[in-house]
């Protein structure tokens, strides 16, 4: 799921829930007839709105996981093993499903990554792991979750314009009510996309006229790949490699110096940013091809005992879809094992 839509879900805290209620500030259907206003503003037919927007009701079960999620912050405390994550989320079914998925794309593989910049590799460990390459995307009907986070307040910005944003997915795009289901926080398709990423980001990919990612592979391997480009994933440089770490690093010398505005729990766990020719001067070795002039920081997920691994600015745009080391580190590796 795009990083916008986690990085607003993870926010708050308990001053969040407090004000939740409050939030709520008239009934769902005057609320309702709020947003039918403004998306026929923004040029929705008003035979879309009354089929997206008529009958709905608020969906408890979406407001109970949103405040579940909040509660949680959107991540447990302290800093789990990664190698145990990776053994639950590299599945040998989901390796093999994605090398499969590989070998069969052939030119269009080679075709996607001239036109973007991104392996398919990368593409396919996306898929992989936000819907199982398209097994699992979710049941929620978006029009009935988003109008509920919606009028819950507490986001009220974020999901309202995405609200309005799918409305105009229906109108303009002509894709039905039942087509548009997916996760109780708004995102839809193979790759798991918001509205608004959707209206922006989404590639019509074999030629069809329409940019179809429930069930296109082009379609969804081009829109992702138009995502990483958006985001700044760079031609030619690797996400990260692993590396050997001699314990003569000094680990405090090469510590972060500035916090991250975004996401400080993920990127206080990198160290600063150097060349790859100047980690070797320290002695750290990669294990795989990574040029001398490009800059990485030190990871050691596990601490100096375990792996340790050396992350470009790739892995930066990775952390765009999904702002979690856990997320980010089992798409590279598994990236690594499609392409082998």
């Amino acid at each position: 799921m795009p990083r916008k839509l986690l990085r607003l879900l993870f926010a708050g805290g308990a001053a969040l829930l407090a004000s939740s209620a409050a939030a709520q500030d008239m009934p769902f259907d005057a609320y309702m007839q709020l947003v039918a206003a403004k998306a026929r503003a923004q040029g929705v037919s008003e035979g879309t709105i009354s089929r997206m927007l008529g009958g709905l009701s608020p969906n408890q079960r979406v407001i109970a996981l949103d405040r579940d999620n909040v509660s949680s912050g959107g991540q447990s405390s302290g800093y789990p093993l990664l190698a145990p994550y990776i053994q639950r989320h590299n599945t040998q079914a989901r390796v093999t499903r994605g090398r499969a998925l590989y070998r069969e794309l052939g030119p269009m593989g080679a075709s996607i990554q001239g036109r973007f910049g991104v392996p398919p590799e990368i593409l396919l460990a996306i898929w992989g792991h936000e819907t199982s390459y398209g097994a699992v995307k979710g049941g929620f009907d978006l029009a009935g979750a988003l109008a509920t986070l919606a009028w819950e307040g507490r986001r009220r910005d974020l999901f309202e314009t995405e609200l309005v944003d799918l409305l105009k997915i229906a109108d303009r795009d002509g894709v039905s009510r039942s087509t548009l289901v997916g996760s109780w926080a708004g995102a839809f398709g193979n790759p798991q996309f918001l509205p608004s990423v959707y209206l922006r980001l989404a590639v019509d990919g074999d030629g069809d006229g329409k940019r179809d990612i429930w069930n296109s592979e082009a379609d969804t391997l081009y829109s992702i790949a138009n995502y990483f480009r958006d985001a700044g994933w760079r031609s030619g440089e690797p996400w990260g490699v692993r590396a050997y770490t001699p314990n003569s690093v000094d680990r405090s010398a090469i510590a972060a110096r500035v916090a991250s505005p975004v996401c400080p729990r993920v990127h206080e766990r990198h160290s600063r940013w150097m060349t790859v020719r100047e980690w070797k001067a320290l002695g750290v070795i990669p294990q795989g091809p990574i040029g001398d002039d490009v800059m990485a920081s030190l990871f050691e997920p596990d601490g100096p005992s375990a792996p340790s691994y050396l992350l470009t600015q790739n892995y930066r745009v990775i952390l765009e879809y999904n702002c979690s080391n856990y997320y980010a580190m089992s798409v590279g590796l598994l990236a690594d094992e499609i392409s082998h």
